[in-house]
């Protein structure tokens, strides 16, 4: 691998540690903060004004990052999160923290930037395979973050927000003295009209080979906050899991997908093409779901487990297959409405699948995951009933724009 993916990987894997970090102690900073001890409503809040920010965002750093170099963007947002995380860590005010998570997830839709740049030093031969290094080591962060989290949070509750800070310090670092910058553009004919962060979707639909890409990337987000959402009120309900147990099956879990991720996306795109890589990453996650719907002892969780790993490959590949229609001048405007659809999912598939779970746990519990397997179902249908499976490359403006 060339200089430059490592550093990113790198970057994204401090950043992914740096988000995860503060996950263990929100619960009881909420609590401290609202002299409240029932949270849920709030910490709910908390989560959905995250997404929303990202949402809003997303689309606007990947154009900034087409306009103006990854470079500049990564280490603008990198900043902003380093300096969010410290005022957190200091605050006594609730609302000093609601306002200051709001810029945390502004500043949190860098991936996009990220993934913009892995595409501009990788060739379509080689895009699957590196996408999956990246969701690899962002799931490897994610797996050290909460457990450092967790361990900092028992010796001072902000602890974790410091260690967030330094990270994304750490990270400005790296991209300003080591990180070589992939665009080359100037500044000429911009407008700040461009930034208005409907624009960018607006342009995605008007390119009809990218519009399936768009639907199935919404949906697999949707379905992907199944884990995070439900997991552990499953696991403990269902399964008898204590704490120990669930912490030890999410670290299975993320383990798995982490490799699945590095090794498979590759290798598969070369040997069956990025759609069928991407089908048959699908289709065994959507086989694991539906098995996980008729499970009642808790072992079983972990022998199916690498069937969801395998589903860690459809991603990378779906992805692959989306940059395929634009060209290289707006790789990080697709690559930021990519990233808004998945924080739109983030904010609607947690109220989705704990109302399921909710509604049905009285009748069959596994109703939540076969609600899952269900809309993957749909997925592989929509892409297996594509009729132009290579549209071709568009490179087109956003509307209004004059090429």
């Amino acid at each position: 691998m060339n200089r430059a993916l490592v550093i990113i990987l790198f970057a994204v894997a401090l950043d992914a540690v740096g988000i995860g970090l503060i996950f263990p102690i929100l619960p009881d900073l909420m609590r401290e903060l609202a002299h409240l001890q029932d949270v849920d409503l709030l910490y709910g809040v908390f989560v959905a004004v995250y997404a929303l920010m990202q949402f809003i965002f997303a689309p606007v750093l990947g154009v900034l990052s087409d306009r103006f170099g990854r470079r500049m963007v990564l280490m603008i947002s990198l900043a902003g999160a380093a300096i969010d995380y410290v005022v957190m860590a200091l605050t006594p005010y609730l609302w000093v923290v609601f306002v200051t998570r709001m810029i945390a997830g502004l500043t949190s839709a860098n991936l996009s930037v990220a993934v913009a740049y892995i595409t501009d030093i990788s060739d379509e031969s080689q895009r699957a395979q590196r996408f999956g290094y990246l969701h690899a080591m962002f799931g490897i962060g994610f797996i050290i973050g909460p457990a450092l989290g967790g361990l900092l949070g028992e010796w001072w509750l902000r602890a974790p927000f410091l260690a967030a800070a330094v990270l994304n310090f750490a990270n400005f670092a790296l991209a300003l003295f080591v990180l070589p910058e992939t665009r080359h553009t100037t500044h000429e004919g911009f407008s700040w009209s461009e930034l208005n962060p409907v624009k960018p979707l607006q342009w995605a639909l008007g390119i009809r080979p990218l519009i399936p890409y768009l639907v199935i990337f919404g949906l697999l987000n949707l379905i992907g906050t199944v884990y995070g959402t439900t997991w552990a009120l499953y696991g403990g309900e269902q399964f008898a899991w204590t704490p120990w147990m669930i912490g030890l099956s999410l670290t299975f879990f993320g383990l798995l997908h982490a490799g699945a991720q590095a090794l498979l996306p590759g290798w598969a795109s070369k040997r069956f093409g990025d759609l069928n890589a991407a089908l048959i990453g699908f289709a065994g996650e959507c086989v694991a779901l539906v098995i996980l719907a008729f499970l009642t002892d808790g072992f079983w969780v972990f022998v199916v487990m690498p069937l969801f790993a395998i589903g860690g490959m459809g991603v990378p590949a779906l992805q692959s297959l989306a940059t395929r229609t634009v060209g290289a001048d707006f790789q990080g405007r697709l690559q930021g409405v990519l990233t808004s659809l998945a924080s739109l999912s983030a904010i609607f598939g947690p109220l989705l699948f704990t109302s399921v779970y909710a509604a049905s746990k009285g009748w069959w519990p596994g109703m939540l995951w076969m609600s899952a397997a269900l809309l993957y179902a749909f997925v592989i249908g929509l892409m297996t009933l594509r009729q132009d499976r290579n549209g071709p490359r568009q490179s087109a403006p956003i509307a209004g724009d004059t090429p």
